[in-house]
C-alpha cells in the first residue's frame, strides 16, 4: 500500500523486514520505466541508495525477494570528472560494487523522482537477507532525502511498525501538524557530517533515572547517531553496565538465556503467558523523554535491546540509537530548524 498526502508529501508504506528475513525495515518503490518494484532497506545512518542489477551472477549477488531483471542507464549519474563506479563498505562487513546509475524512482502512483541517482550493484558481499538493496537518508547529495527535497523540503519522517504484522510508514516532507512531538535539538559537527545527532543525557529504568551523569554519554561534537539501519543501540560501557545492571534487576523473575552477539543480556520466555518487562525511558538534551514502546522497543528476540562499547583511553566517539528502540514512534529529521523530534503511539 502507497498512498499520496499533499499536507505531508509522498508517504510509503514501511514495514518490519520479516519478508525478507530481516531485523531492518523496508519500504517498496518502483525503480525504472516502467517502474520495477523493489524492497530496499531504509537507512538514516546511511547516505547512497543503491540496489543489485543485471549482470550479476551467483557469485556476485546474494539472492533476493524481488526478481533480479533489472538493466537501469549506468553511467547517467556521473557529472564533470566524476568516477562512474561506486565501492561502498559498512561497519559490519557487508559491501557493495557497481555502477553509478540514474532513473525514474516511482514512490506511489503518479509520485517519482525524476533522474534518482543511485548505485547498480554487479557485486555484493556479507549481506545476510533478501532485500533488493538500500535506501540512504542521511544529510548528504546523494540521499533520497536531498534528492528529493525540490519537492518535499529536506525534512522527513517514519513509523517503524512494532511487529511483522503492523504496518508503518516514512514520509518525505514536514507534518503541518507538529504538536504531538517532543523535540530535542540536532546537533552538527565537523565530525561525521552526514549523520543525524542528538545528545543523549539519561536513560530511566522501571521510572528510576540511572546514577550515571549526562556527560557519560557521547556529546559535544559528537552524540548519539539516530540510525534505522541499525537494530541494537550501543551506548558506552559505563551507563551501558548501569542500564544493564537495573534491568537485570528488575527481570530477575525470569530465567537468563545465553547471550547473541553482540547482546549479553537475554531471557528464556518460553512458557510464560505474561510477562512484564520494566519499562524503559531515554532522556535527551532539551527534557524530551522517551517512553520506549513496551515490550516490542526494549527487547528483540528475549535480549535487552542495548550493547556496550570501550572507547581508548583519550578518544571519543558516537552511540548509536538503533531501530528498536525506535519502533512505534514517528521520528521526525528537520535538518532545516536543526531539531528531531518523537511521536508516540504513530503506528
Amino acid at each position: 500500500m502507497v498512498v499520496w498526502s499533499p499536507d505531508n508529501g509522498a508517504v510509503v508504506l514501511a514495514e518490519l523486514g520479516y519478508s525478507v528475513d530481516s531485523l531492518e525495515y523496508v519500504v517498496t518503490v518502483g525503480f525504472g520505466t516502467p517502474a520495477v518494484p523493489q524492497t530496499v532497506i531504509i537507512d538514516s545512518g546511511s547516505d547512497f541508495a543503491w540496489i543489485q542489477c543485471k549482470p550479476c551472477g551467483s557469485d556476485e549477488c546474494y539472492p533476493q525477494k524481488d526478481p533480479l531483471n533489472i538493466s537501469y542507464n549506468e553511467g547517467n549519474g556521473c557529472t564533470g570528472e566524476k568516477l562512474c563506479g561506486f565501492a561502498l563498505s559498512y561497519a559490519d562487513g557487508s559491501n557493495s560494487t557497481g555502477v553509478y546509475s540514474s532513473d525514474k524512482l516511482t514512490l506511489a502512483p503518479g509520485v517519482a523522482v525524476e533522474g534518482f541517482r543511485f548505485g547498480c550493484g554487479h557485486g555484493q558481499g556479507g549481506w545476510d537477507d533478501m532485500s533488493a538493496g538500500l535506501i540512504g537518508l542521511e544529510n548528504s547529495p546523494e540521499s533520497l532525502v536531498s534528492q528529493a527535497s525540490p519537492s518535499y523540503g529536506g525534512a522527513f519522517s517514519y513509523c517503524l511498525p512494532p511487529t511483522g504484522s503492523s504496518a508503518g510508514f516514512l514520509a518525505l516532507g514536514r507534518p503541518s501538524d507538529t504538536s504531538g512531538f517532543a523535540f530535542t535539538p540536532m546537533h552538527p559537527s565537523d565530525h561525521y557530517a552526514v549523520f543525524y545527532k542528538v545528545t543523549l543525557t539519561g536513560i530511566s529504568v522501571a521510572g528510576r533515572p540511572l546514577d550515571v551523569p549526562p556527560s557519560a554519554f557521547p556529546h559535544g561534537d559528537y552524540g548519539m547517531i539516530l540510525d534505522s539501519g541499525t537494530v541494537i543501540t550501543a551506548l558506552p560501557a559505563a551507563p551501558y553496565a548501569a542500564l544493564r545492571a537495573a534491568f537485570r534487576r528488575a527481570m530477575a523473575a525470569y530465567p537468563p538465556a545465553a547471550p547473541i552477539h553482540p547482546v549479553d543480556t537475554c531471557y528464556n520466555l518460553t512458557g510464560y503467558a505474561n510477562v512484564t518487562v520494566p519499562g524503559l525511558a531515554l532522556t535527551f538534551l532539551g527534557g524530551a523523554t522517551v517512553e520506549l514502546d513496551n515490550p516490542s522497543g526494549i527487547l528483540v528476540e528475549g535480549c535487552l535491546a542495548f550493547r556496550g562499547f570501550r572507547l581508548r583511553p583519550g578518544h571519543h566517539g558516537n552511540g548509536v540509537i538503533g531501530n528498536v528502540n525506535q519502533r512505534a514512534f514517528e521520528v521526525l529529521y528537520d535538518p532545516e530548524q536543526l531539531r528531531v523530534g518523537f511521536r508516540a503511539r504513530a503506528c
